[in-house]
């Protein structure tokens, strides 16, 4: 044993590396999410093995055909997909209807259902539970549905109450998927936190990829100026850490958190990975990691 490990032992340190460790199995389990803008489906096409999952979040601007429309030409290369139904931006039961008729029909078998940020709605739905609740009457036409959780403080919403919409929600739902989060401290105490209160669904949870910040930029300019300053106005922090030299690096908090997101009482079954639409510095983060850490002798593709 090296003198710099002995000198660690019994200080409650950890050594560099330890959590990632744990982290492989998570990898295979990532799935990516992107924007639906004009070059997404190509970038999605260059970059992404057809057995990592993708979703395709919505523009509270554009409306939902954007997303739905993408996930139509993915699913048909080879992709399994998980478009955002939104429910802010969900006119009425019989849009509803009609979405649901056109991502069973491609062979869709997983939605995510977050409330949304389109104000004022669209429509007759203002909430998640809203939509959640009118698939259960159409007879859960999707086997897996994700809810959100807020590791962090919600801009716009108390603690106590994102943990109860959490309790409210999972009867509807299968998984959840953890907003972004920087700190690993933060993030070990949601999960604790939100296992004591009863919330039992598995967990994915999200971690902001690696970014280059000029591409960065550039999303938020692509994304258009409403919906960037909507994303910017609830996840100001977020892109302060992400466009800041050395300030982020996802790998440091996978680090941090390895061994938590590994115990069986964690119940997390992957990670769902923020790209921003940067899915070639993505995907190879993912594989070198792997390289890395994996020794379960699967190999990613």
């Amino acid at each position: 044993m090296s003198p710099g490990a002995i000198r660690l032992m019994g200080t409650g340190l950890r050594v560099p590396g330890s959590g990632l460790r744990h982290i492989a199995p998570l990898l295979h389990k990532a799935r990516y999410e992107v924007v639906p803008t004009p070059s997404a489906e190509d970038a999605v096409l260059e970059s992404v093995p057809r057995d990592v999952v993708v979703t395709v979040t919505a523009s509270p601007t554009k409306g939902l055909e954007p997303t739905l429309a993408l996930t139509e030409r993915l699913a048909a290369a080879g992709y399994r997909m998980v478009p955002h139904l939104s429910a802010r931006q969900v006119r009425d039961q019989a849009h509803l209807g009609e979405v649901v008729g056109r991502m069973t029909a491609i062979g869709v078998d997983d939605v995510f259902v977050p409330a949304g940020d389109a104000d004022p709605p669209a429509g007759e739905f203002s909430s998640a539970l809203d939509v959640l609740e009118h698939l259960t009457e159409l007879g859960s036409p999707f086997p897996r549905v994700g809810i959100t959780g807020y590791p962090e403080t919600h801009p716009k919403i108390d603690d106590d109450i994102t943990i109860q919409a959490m309790w409210d929600k999972q009867r509807h739902a299968t998984y959840l998927v953890s907003n972004l989060c920087f700190d690993a401290a933060v993030l070990r105490r949601w999960i604790a936190r939100i296992r004591r209160r009863g919330v039992t669904r598995p967990l994915l949870v999200g971690l902001a990829g690696p970014v280059e910040r000029t591409k960065l930029a550039a999303m938020a300019t692509k994304i258009g100026v409403a919906d960037s300053a909507r994303f910017l106005a609830g996840h100001s922090s977020a892109f302060i850490r992400l466009s800041t030299p050395g300030a982020y690096q996802p790998e440091r908090l996978l680090d941090r958190v390895g061994s938590v997101l590994a115990a069986p009482e964690s119940a997390v079954e992957g990670l769902h990975i923020f790209t921003f639409n940067q899915l070639s510095q993505a995907e190879q983060w993912r594989q070198k990691l792997l390289a890395r850490y994996d020794d379960s002798g699967v190999t990613a593709v």
